[in-house]
């Protein structure tokens, strides 16, 4: 794709906002539930654009997607979530056509996350274009440029060591609290939220701190339950959510809600307390550090951790960049082809018409007229003609422009726009 628009009359943007510029309380303005991105598609699908792709994480929200102009799109962001179409300018990123694809490849394959090489972005990608798919805002670009960059990604993680160490806000987590907590594996643990952070930071808890006692709480019971059956770990009830604050060592608060589900009022511990906010927005009010022995971490703080992993991870920076050129270069290799196929289409009709009204004119010319023999012969004559055209347009992306224009004006076919 170089000037030419991947759809007939609207061009492919990514518009969004992310860690890099955007703080965790504004990035909250925009973070999307998922009732919110089914009404977001809705509306897309009502305002007639082609494709839409919806994603927000802890550390970004973005929409990829079809419009005659971006503000379409940044539109149905802002309506859809707290924040404001001025609060969005001040922090946001706008991408067109090949660098929206470009930037996706990135964000997909971890190169573009708080934490470098965290590969949960993945499936959250794979979340937004199921999705997408059920409510009928994808097509085949959408389709063909998720599975590309899935490709990528597995790539990267399967041929160099870029996910290795602390790859994610989960595992940033749990390393945060053995570095800073001393005989962690006696502390009472409490993990409050088990979606899909919570999930796999209670995975990184009993893997790494060898800690037997943890207990986990989340609104919807069964859910929590579920989790804890495969490590063998305590469940209570969201209503015992202060009484087990009074009695834990380490607070891990992994819940979605769009206003803090941890205040001040909740908090009576008479021993140290580490709280640990892994939400965006924030789920953990600030005004609970006014207590003395409460120490508050949020996830930004996680994300920016380094340490020799994450050093060693960098060097294979080029290498993924590598995987990501290569597979990017068979995507943009088919939609080159996808610029003239509408074209091909065309000329294998035109071609059909003149051979059916030429055999039927020599039906009847031609006593005994074989048909079946005289279809055989000229459909493999088509095809072959259609095969040198086909690769004559494929190996000459430069002149491609003045090739369609000439095939269209010798056989007198119909303008097709790209």
């Amino acid at each position: 794709m170089r000037n030419y628009h991947v759809s007939r009359h609207h061009s492919f943007y990514a518009i969004g906002l992310s860690y890099q510029k955007a703080d965790a309380v504004t990035r909250g303005h925009f973070s999307i539930t998922n009732e919110q991105r089914i009404k977001i598609l809705e509306e897309a699908k009502q305002d007639g654009l082609e494709g839409l792709l919806v994603t927000s994480t802890c550390n970004r929200t973005e929409v990829y997607g079809f419009a005659e102009h971006p503000f379409q799109l940044i539109k149905l962001l802002c309506k859809h979530t707290q924040g404001t179409v001025e609060e969005f300018e001040e922090v946001a990123y706008v991408y067109k056509n090949q660098e929206a694809i470009s930037h996706l490849f990135r964000m997909g394959t971890g190169l573009d996350s708080q934490i470098v090489g965290d590969f949960e972005i993945i499936s959250q990608l794979k979340e937004a274009f199921r999705v997408s798919k059920k409510y009928g805002l994808d097509n085949p670009f959408l389709e063909r440029l998720a599975n590309a960059v899935i490709q990528a990604s597995k790539r990267i993680k399967s041929e160099t060591n870029l996910s290795s160490g602390a790859t994610s806000v989960s595992f940033a987590s749990v390393h945060y609290i053995l570095q800073h907590v001393k005989h962690v594996s006696e502390k009472n643990i409490l993990l409050f939220g088990t979606g899909k952070i919570g999930r796999n930071t209670c995975e990184n808890l009993v893997k790494h701190t060898k800690n037997k006692s943890i207990t986990l709480i989340n609104r919807t019971k069964d859910k929590a339950e579920r989790v804890a059956g495969k490590f063998d770990l305590i469940v209570k009830d969201h209503a015992d959510l202060q009484s087990e604050i009074r009695k834990t060592d380490i607070l891990i608060v992994a819940t979605g809600a769009q206003r803090p589900t941890i205040s001040k009022e909740l908090i009576h511990a008479e021993q140290d307390l580490l709280i640990l906010d892994l939400s965006i927005p924030k789920n953990v009010s600030d005004d609970v550090t006014d207590l003395k022995n409460v120490r508050l971490v949020h996830l930004d703080y996680l994300s920016q951790m380094t340490d020799d992993t994450l050093a060693k991870r960098k060097e294979f920076i080029p290498q993924a960049e590598a995987i990501i050129d290569e597979v990017k270069a068979d995507f943009n290799a088919w939609l080159e082809s996808r610029k003239f196929a509408p074209t091909i289409k065309a000329l294998k009709q035109k071609l059909k018409t003149i051979k059916d009204e030429e055999i039927d004119f020599q039906s009847r010319k031609i006593n005994n007229f074989n048909n079946e023999h005289a279809e055989l012969v000229s459909n493999r004559i088509i095809q072959k003609i259609m095969n040198q055209f086909a690769s004559h347009l494929k190996g000459e992306q430069d002149t491609s422009d003045a090739s369609l224009d000439l095939i269209q004006k010798v056989f007198q076919l119909e303008k097709i726009n790209s």
